[in-house]
């Protein structure tokens, strides 16, 4: 899935007319440091599944507010096939954090409870 969504983002940069290029966010970096903490706190815990699902959905939640942010600007500036792109990967991103939530709902925070 972040193939595709790499793909779409060179996609729209080709839309722009700009190159594609890699940069490092510290937001993303921070959340990720984050579930390394959670990684080693939990290790070896009942907690650490419902733990690490808790920061991935913290990534996924970083990337829709991105994603939501840039498909509006897209269609307010009239790019509709860049909106097009960007809202794909906005509901994928939506989609994989339901999948989340139901695996925590459905197994991984009942058995931190219950440890």
């Amino acid at each position: 899935e972040t193939d595709e969504h790499v793909e779409r983002l060179q996609q729209v940069f080709e839309i722009l007319g700009k190159p594609a290029r890699g940069k490092t966010c510290p937001a993303i970096d921070g959340i990720l440091e984050e579930g390394e903490e959670v990684l080693e706190e939990y290790k070896g815990s009942p907690a650490l599944d419902a733990g690490l699902i808790a920061s991935a959905q913290a990534v996924e939640h970083y990337e829709m507010g991105r994603y939501g942010t840039l498909t509006r600007w897209a269609g307010t500036l009239g790019m509709k096939d860049a909106a097009k792109l960007l809202s794909q990967t906005l509901e994928e991103e939506k989609k994989t954090d339901a999948a989340l939530s139901e695996l925590a709902e459905t197994a991984a925070n009942a058995e931190a409870v219950a440890a």
